[in-house]
């Protein structure tokens, strides 16, 4: 298996399967007594609402339009939690506020980032990058996929990482009207789909070998990642420890950057640089997944071979043979 190593910042915008709750409020009716109606109904913070009334729910506007239009009715609300279906009925109240019929739900729909690419499969298209799941902010739960879009990305800033504090390469979108690839998966080992278009990559221009665990040595490697407006540069680390996985996990390797430059820029690891490609003898051996927090010049790797099993690149290739 051989694929083009990313090292590029990019945008990433996600629409979820439903709606995510990511808030629960009290409700004065126009009464003057206080209701906890979704609390009161087992809904909790982290539930993806997926229909209403057994009508699947686009998105926070159509959930809101429902229950306003419900005048007080009972509606039949299902969620999914742990990947779990359950349902609860729920019976909007007039809020003394607005007088409009309220839940105390709040919900969201959609969320965006930055990130970098790992890989790109030319004959299959497949694309894998981040290495970890895209999170919803205020929850920490997993987002559920619908759709969503991979956008070309410019780095504005660098936070840099300090001890306890990690540090956040803050970028923008441009081009949103054409995206470099669609999104598919979004789990706890990163973020997949296809691109449209083509990635450059001015140190890898033809695909190199993927290695497995077995070949990965402790010592010297690089990472590809970007940090300024002159795009992917590599940078020198050191693989300190592997851990043999008999299946998929995100901690493969604690490295360490040795990069004067990038030490100086960024403090070692930091957020933005998640996906960011680890090359070792002319191999894709990985891919940075997380900092530690005591000490931003460390971090974990997720093996390169589990985010290839995870982009679908073998099952494509399976298909079309």
């Amino acid at each position: 298996m051989e694929v083009i190593p990313g090292g590029h910042s990019i945008g990433v915008r996600l629409n979820t399967d439903g709606v995510l709750v990511v808030g629960i409020s009290e409700i004065t009716d126009i009464y003057g007594k206080v209701h906890n109606i979704a609390e009161s109904g087992g809904v909790r913070i982290g539930d993806s609402l997926m229909s209403i009334n057994d009508i699947k729910v686009t998105n926070a506007l159509h959930v809101g339009e429902i229950i306003s239009n419900s005048y007080g009715k009972e509606l039949k609300f299902t969620f999914m939690r742990d990947s779990k279906i359950y349902t609860t009925f729920l019976s909007p109240i007039k809020s003394t506020e607005d007088e409009k019929y309220r839940l105390g739900l709040w919900v969201r729909d959609k969320t965006a980032g930055v990130g970098t690419m790992t890989f790109y499969h030319p004959e299959s298209k497949k694309f894998g990058a981040l290495g970890h799941a895209i999170t919803d902010i205020d929850t920490g739960k997993v987002l559920s996929i619908k759709d969503g879009k991979v956008i070309k990305s410019k780095v504005m800033s660098i936070q840099e990482g300090k001890k306890g504090k990690p540090g956040e390469i803050r970028g923008g979108f441009y081009d949103i009207n054409e995206p470099l690839g669609e999104l598919e998966k979004n789990n706890g080992f990163g973020v997949y789909g296809e691109l449209v278009q083509e990635l450059d990559n001015n140190f890898y221009k033809n695909p190199i070998p993927i290695a497995y665990q077995h070949e990965i040595k402790e010592g010297p490697a690089h990472i590809l990642t970007t940090i300024d407006s002159e795009g992917v540069k590599k940078y020198d680390i050191e693989i300190l420890k592997i851990n043999p996985q008999t299946k998929i996990d995100g901690k493969s390797m604690i490295i360490r950057v040795t990069d004067k430059e990038l030490l100086k820029r960024t403090g070692g690891i930091i957020q933005g640089m998640s996906g960011s490609p680890i090359i070792q003898n002319n191999k894709i051996i990985g891919a940075v997944t997380h900092v530690l927090i005591n000490d931003p010049t460390k971090g974990y790797g997720i093996f390169i071979e589990w985010m290839v099993q995870e982009s679908g690149v073998y099952n494509k290739i399976i298909k079309t043979m």
